[in-house]
């Protein structure tokens, strides 16, 4: 029996978003995927992590912006710094994954990509990993993409829907009819109700050659740019050639400028397959899910409580951050309040989505100082 040929994989994480439904604490140059809010670590920290039993440091990626590549770099000190890559601007999820194909292609044209969000909660690590080493030997097979999808647990609004289809000849592997977007409540339960919607954890694998065509296909002017931008890494001119097309790219995410046009609604021959996931992932988008993930660790009980000491008296379910300080709560229920030196947040576990609509704000005001 011939053996089989060892797959090269290089996790790509994207670390540019700015985490907006965090404020204050998440911030424009300290955004949430460089925050502590499942451990010790911060979220970007644990992610490379739980990778490099999959990859060595040496293949790992980020590509993030100009203001957090100092911090970034700072945190991950195992990484090479010339892979923590800098967006001029931001131009969404397509672009960046595709630079990063582009650039791989060069080096190594039978490089399996995977795409990695850099601020989720993995609680079961070895599940996941043997997920995506299933996932990474489908993606190397032929040209075909590959997403985990994460089986829901109640009707959310704030995510993306993976609707599959038939299954395949391989163990729990499933093909993907469409992606759908984040949709009204009522959609949302009958999606849960049929059985076959998964949530969009936004982690896909694929080979670089894969991603490469997709991108001349679907987006052959970004292609274009991107394609000029690969070729002048290594040199002088990367830096300028970067800052000089990069921002001409489309601003196009991986599901509306990929996904979308190759899969076909009711059919399921696209090459997009999906690995239901269940490895308790949360993508803590708000300070409510992060108060109910803190309660499902057990780190605290009915209020979360951040402080150098604190005192409650019939005050139940509140998110409470103040460290340093001594948190006094009477009286108060499902109360979400976060002080940084600077600014006081007050919100209510119910509206803490809302909290990016604060920054929105800031920033129409023009007031650096605060986001």
């Amino acid at each position: 029996m011939a053996k089989s040929s060892k797959i090269n994989f290089y996790p790509v994480i994207l670390a540019g978003g700015r985490g907006t439904r965090f404020w204050p604490l998440s911030r424009r140059k300290f955004a949430k995927q460089l925050l502590p809010l499942n451990s010790e670590q911060s979220m970007i920290q644990e992610t490379v992590e739980r990778l490099l039993p999959l990859a060595p440091a040496a293949n790992c990626w980020v590509i993030t912006n100009d203001d957090l590549r100092p911090v970034i770099v700072k945190q991950l000190k195992e990484l090479p710094k010339r892979q923590i890559v800098a967006e001029p601007t931001g131009r969404n999820t397509a672009p960046a994954i595709g630079l990063a194909a582009f650039l791989l292609h060069r080096k190594d044209p039978k490089a399996v990509l995977g795409l990695f969000p850099s601020d989720q909660v993995v609680a079961k690590q070895a599940q996941f990993r043997s997920n995506l080493k299933q996932g990474i030997k489908l993606a190397a097979a032929g040209d075909n993409i590959v997403v985990l999808g994460v089986k829901p647990t109640r009707p959310e609004t704030g995510y993306g829907y993976i609707e599959t289809g038939a299954a395949t000849g391989e163990k729990s592997v499933l093909r993907v009819r469409r992606f759908r977007e984040k949709p009204a409540e009522e959609l949302a339960r009958q999606f849960v109700a049929e059985g076959n919607f998964y949530w969009n954890s936004g982690i896909f694998l694929w080979s670089a050659q894969t991603l490469v065509d997709a991108l001349k296909k679907y987006l052959p002017e970004t292609a274009a740019l991107l394609e000029k931008i690969a070729a002048a890494w290594g040199t002088a001119k990367f830096e300028s050639t970067l800052k000089r097309l990069y921002p001409k790219c489309q601003d196009k995410s991986v599901d509306y400028g990929i996904l979308e046009p190759r899969s076909v609604a009711g059919e399921d021959g696209a090459g997009i397959y999906c690995i239901p996931a269940d490895w308790g992932w949360n993508d803590l988008g708000s300070w409510t899910a992060h108060f109910e993930h803190r309660l499902a660790q057990g780190v605290q009980k009915d209020n979360v409580i951040k402080a150098a000491s604190s005192f409650t008296h019939d005050a139940h379910g509140n998110y409470l951050h103040a460290p340093g300080k001594f948190v006094a709560a009477v009286g108060v229920s499902g109360l979400v309040v976060v002080e940084t030196a600077d600014a006081l947040l007050i919100t209510t576990l119910e509206r803490a989505q809302d909290v990016g609509k604060i920054v929105k704000y800031l920033d129409a005001e023009k007031n650096s100082k605060l986001t």
